[in-house]
């Protein structure tokens, strides 16, 4: 295990960072789009999404999901409940999820924006420190692997260079 793998474990959380060429608004605009979450999705889980693009905490949508997709657990489809804990536009995004299991896990995923002379410093992280106890003690944690946090970020770069999402889909 290496040094920053142990650090990560001892506090819970996992973070990746990528500098993407583009302005805060337009990435957070893939962001709070359900849509650009299936978009930007390295595992190959997230397959469509159903709702409407968030504006506050406490909105919801919801995204049809396929664990085969990475073949480790025998979940196939099922749906999970997104929902928004943190927004500050153009700056911060965190959500939970309610998917099949109970209790819920009730770890958070999440993305900072930070301005930077070269676009924005794009922070992508994944929080169990909040976890339901039954779960913390299943050593279940780390349910994704900090490569899958760099692998969505060099995906949301693409989508953002490429103009993800259209001017139209930024109106709504």
């Amino acid at each position: 295990m290496t040094e920053q793998s142990t650090l990560a474990l001892a506090t819970e959380r996992l973070e990746a960072q990528r500098t993407i060429p583009a302005d805060p608004s337009d990435i957070f605009a893939v962001l709070t789009d359900p849509q650009g979450h299936v978009a930007i999705d390295s595992s190959g889980m997230l397959q469509s999404a159903d709702g409407n693009r968030v504006e506050q905490a406490g909105d919801e949508f919801v995204v049809h999901m396929d664990r085969e997709a990475l073949g480790d657990l025998p979940m196939g489809k099922y749906d999970v409940t997104v929902t928004i804990t943190t927004f500050e536009h153009d700056r911060e995004i965190a959500w939970k999820i309610l998917g099949t299991v109970r209790p819920p896990i009730g770890h958070v995923f999440g993305y900072l924006l930070e301005e930077v002379p070269e676009g924005t410093l794009v922070t992508s992280y994944y929080d169990w420190s909040d976890a339901h106890e039954d779960w913390r003690r299943s050593g279940i944690f780390p349910v994704i692997p900090q490569t899958a946090l760099r692998g969505t970020l060099g995906i949301l770069e693409r989508a953002v260079v490429r103009g993800y999402p259209q001017e139209s889909a930024r109106e709504h």
